[in-house]
């Protein structure tokens, strides 16, 4: 995480302003296994009413579970395929177009999303063979967020802000 983006949060935590974070980290089961990734440092903050739970895929209205996905480059374009081969980019695009409605509608300048998530991963996804092997990127969402002006950090750059 870069200073701008650790004042941002700072910042965010101290007005009590909204901040966009991944449902799943908020303890609902809902990745594409349905299982969730609490942090329990973000429930504090949307039982306080400060976090916006966002998910770009049932936002996209996917299943739960659904086949995992991971994004390839496919003739210079980024693609996201699920483990089937299916591709499923539009799916994720009208997830990633959702989640920035909402900061929009939110006000919310910051968003805290899960690592290494076809959408939400910031900074580290999978590499699209689905061996599990990291490379830099960021999910679908994530970039469509930075792009529009929203800093976006993962729940690991949260924990250490908070340190």
């Amino acid at each position: 995480m870069n200073q701008k983006d650790f004042t941002c949060l700072k910042e965010a935590l101290e007005k009590k302003k909204k901040i966009l974070v991944s449902s799943c980290l908020l303890g609902m089961k809902i990745n594409y296994e349905g299982k969730a990734h609490p942090v329990n440092e973000l429930r504090q903050l949307f039982l306080q009413g400060q976090a916006i739970p966002v998910c770009p895929e049932v936002l996209a209205t996917m299943p739960i579970p659904r086949d995992p996905a991971e994004i390839v480059v496919v003739n210079g374009e980024r693609k996201v395929y699920n483990n089937k081969k299916i591709d499923v980019t539009e799916e994720y695009l009208l997830g990633a177009q959702r989640t920035l409605d909402t900061a929009r509608t939110s006000g919310a300048k910051i968003a805290i999303m899960k690592s290494k998530s076809p959408s939400c991963g910031c900074g580290k996804i999978y590499d699209g063979t689905f061996s599990e092997k990291l490379v830099s990127g960021d999910g679908i969402t994530v970039a469509l967020l930075k792009e529009n002006g929203i800093r976006v950090i993962t729940e690991e750059d949260f924990l250490e802000c908070l340190k």
